[in-house]
């Protein structure tokens, strides 16, 4: 039981639940309205979607295990009480499962291309499972190149989604594609919309986690924003983007209420709005590794709050 409660804290299975809650979120509340329009006469059909949701799922625990692989003297340092690997499962039985989770997520996303007569799926989620390798092996200690690569790789979530559905059901639809042009237009910005929020959202939280492990980091030679620039200039440059964050909101809130979305407003600055003024404020006065796991620890609450928002494009579509 241990073992198995050892590899779940390994795969960081809150994580993937959360992957597999956004990309099904996405799926309903983007999607549903949309294939219930055309008829669900979809080439990119519900059984295809949930081996999708499988495969990423799947990558993604191939990328934490090989970070944890690589992270190992890191770890020993930055939090040596929550080390799994060679504490508790052998260094080696992690590349064994590594190896395994990507080649499957690889063959399941190939299995899908030969259902849905595509030919770009199991290419990409190699590339991502390539990216990931790099990421843990070398990527993450050089200069900002790491948190931009995480923080593509989170969009990628939805993108995935999207390209999915769009490229090989939307697209092809040509003769339905004039009655619901408008919103098929919709579901294209609002795609690339919560891509966006991913996108930053993620990029704040990994300079958020730079600054709690920058111990450990400096220690073994990498090179992250605060080791860089300092933490003084990693917090303006954190504060900055959670200030573009939420100055983006607060105009989408604004589109909102001229549509009468209200309880997708008050939604919004409880949940997202409002704990991101006051990430602001505590970022300002965080001093040691405990106050930035905190706000790392809010910054992922405010992604689940930001992506629980598409349940309002369900209700009022």
């Amino acid at each position: 039981m241990k073992l198995v409660t050892a590899f779940f804290r390994l795969i960081r299975w809150p994580n993937l639940v959360f992957i597999a809650v956004t990309q099904f979120l996405f799926y309903y509340c983007m999607i549903g309205p949309l294939n219930h329009l055309t008829g669900g006469q979809w080439i990119f059909d519900t059984q295809n979607f949930l081996l999708l949701i499988v495969a990423s799922v799947l990558i993604a625990a191939a990328g934490y295990i090989i970070n944890d692989y690589f992270d190992l003297n890191i770890d020993r340092v930055n939090k040596p009480d929550k080390m799994v690997v060679e504490k508790i499962i052998k260094r080696r039985w992690t590349i064994v499962w590594h190896i395994a989770l990507s080649l499957l997520g690889v063959l399941l996303s190939a299995y899908i291309d030969i259902r849905a007569h595509s030919f770009w799926l199991a290419f990409a989620n190699f590339l991502c499972v390539m990216l990931l390798f790099g990421y843990s092996a070398s990527l993450k200690k050089k200069f900002l190149v790491g948190n931009v690569l995480i923080s593509m790789l989170t969009a990628w979530v939805i993108i995935v989604v999207f390209m999915s559905f769009y490229f090989r059901g939307v697209y092809r639809q040509w003769g339905t594609y004039a009655v619901i042009e408008s919103y098929i237009n919709r579901f294209i910005k609002l795609s690339f919309l919560y891509a966006a929020f991913a996108f930053i959202i993620s990029l704040i939280r990994e300079v958020i986690k730079d600054m709690e492990d920058m111990e450990g980091d400096e220690k073994y030679g990498c090179k992250t924003m605060p080791i860089v620039w300092g933490v003084p200039a990693t917090k303006v440059f954190t504060a900055v983007w959670i200030m573009v964050l939420i100055g983006a909101l607060v105009i989408l809130q604004f589109y909102a209420l001229h549509l009468h979305w209200w309880w997708s407003v008050v939604y919004s600055l409880l949940t997202v709005t409002t704990p991101l003024l006051w990430i602001l404020r505590k970022l300002y006065l965080a001093k040691i590794p405990k106050d930035y796991h905190q706000l790392s620890t809010a910054v992922k609450m405010v992604m689940l709050g930001g992506i629980l928002s598409m349940i309002f494009f369900r209700l009022y579509s």
